[in-house]
């Protein structure tokens, strides 16, 4: 059975004094490190405020593996992570310390590649050669789904990408709001059109 602890989703701690939400923050951070000290962490997360809203970051020993949109519901995410990874889930903000701020960098204009280790668990077979092109497309460029169906090897699996990219399990990290329309309409986006389209905008300017 999974045991995920999700913070404070419903609030119950709004009341409390600062003194006892600052030890409350102390006993999660606790709580953190002893589950990583005595290897009982498997996925640690956090979330990570950005310009297309609030994104989980999870992730690993081996490196991150999963980042998710507020549309894709963090604890359906969560609960999907505890069952396909490791039940053993946990709220660890600093273990994602550097993965937050190389995503800050990136909206703040300063970024333009990751330098973050990969868990890409999540993703096998066609799909995992799709996601493993992606890292490929520079900043600021784009590539048509048909061109990366030829990049990957089988130019007529152009819905297949299309697939691929809506199941990327690291969007922003891995870049599929690169891939566009062959007309040079965007199409569409596991964060939902908007997002995609500030992704695109933030990188041409």
């Amino acid at each position: 059975m999974a045991t995920i602890d999700r913070g404070d989703p419903d609030g119950l701690f709004d009341g409390l004094s600062s003194d006892s939400a600052d030890l409350l923050a102390q006993l999660r951070r606790r709580l953190a490190a002893e589950a990583q000290s005595a290897g009982l962490l498997d996925v640690a997360y956090r979330t990570v405020d950005t310009p297309v809203g609030r994104l989980l970051l999870a992730a690993t020993p081996a490196g991150l593996v999963r980042v998710a949109y507020p549309i894709e519901d963090h604890d359906a995410v969560l609960t999907t992570l505890a069952e396909r990874v490791s039940p053993r889930v946990l709220a660890a903000p600093a273990r994602l310390d550097a993965a937050a701020r190389e995503i800050d960098e990136y909206f703040a204009g300063v970024r333009t590649h990751f330098d973050l280790p990969l868990d890409l668990q999540l993703t096998g077979g066609f799909r995992r050669q799709v996601i493993e092109h992606l890292t490929d497309i520079g900043y600021g460029r784009r590539e048509s789904y048909a061109a990366v169906a030829a990049a990957v090897g089988n130019p007529r699996a152009v819905r297949a990408v299309g697939s691929a990219c809506a199941h990327n399990p690291l969007p922003v990290v891995v870049p599929c709001h690169r891939v566009v329309r062959s007309d040079g309409s965007i199409g569409q986006y596991v964060g939902g059109i908007e997002a995609k389209s500030t992704l695109l905008t933030l990188e041409a300017a």
